[in-house]
């Protein structure tokens, strides 16, 4: 039986990392068997690509060379963790997949997005997330988090104007798509969040 497969989606700061941990723990309490995973980094080559991506050092690296690796990155994510994963009949939460790129580099960086497309339909080999959790925060909301936790990479160096485009994009994406969508307003309560999050995971994997 095939698994499930869930991207949790947002600006910086919108609490991806924090929901899907606590979407993981509840659903293995359930009983289900649940594979947490991330974008960019999450295999032993994506680690060294990571690096590279968020490096604060490399902040002209040029938009296209920044595309390949994440697709780069994703390839090797998608052969290496997440389809063993679903061919094994496990839950696979992943903090950003496809949806971030269209976002930070269509939107953010003005790259054209059928092209994003065709090569991400490559990288992926056409899978896409059964449910995508957009958790929806205002900019400067979210950097000002990111802020108050000391980090500081490549992607919190771009300008608020960057970032406003990059929401918007996420929103756009959610509109094109609101049968996958789930878009959640995460300036509310952790515990609000989290649960409007959960029952509509769980609504979709018992549908």
């Amino acid at each position: 039986m095939r698994g499930f497969f869930v991207s949790i989606e947002g600006i910086e700061g919108a609490g991806k990392s924090t929901v899907l941990k606590r979407l993981a723990d509840a659903l293995r309490q359930d009983g289900y068997q649940v594979v947490e995973t991330f974008e960019p980094g999450d295999t032993e080559a994506g680690k060294r690509i990571r690096q590279i991506l968020l490096d604060p050092q490399l902040k002209g690296l040029y938009p296209l060379t920044e595309l390949f690796l994440y697709f780069a990155d994703r390839a090797e994510h998608v052969k290496k963790v997440i389809e063993p994963a679903l061919q094994s009949g496990k839950v696979v939460i992943c903090d950003r997949f496809m949806d971030s790129t269209f976002a930070y580099q269509g939107f953010g960086r003005g790259l054209d997005l059928e092209t994003l497309y065709r090569l991400n339909e490559i990288a992926t080999g056409g899978l896409k997330p059964d449910l995508t959790v957009l958790l929806d925060l205002d900019v400067k909301t979210g950097l000002g988090r990111n802020r108050n936790t000391g980090k500081a990479d490549r992607f919190e160096q771009e300008s608020l104007e960057f970032h406003q485009r990059v929401r918007e994009g996420f929103l756009e994406l959610s509109k094109d798509e609101p049968s996958r969508f789930v878009v959640v307003d995460a300036s509310e309560p952790p515990e609000k969040v989290f649960k409007e999050v959960y029952n509509r995971l769980l609504e979709r994997i018992n549908g």
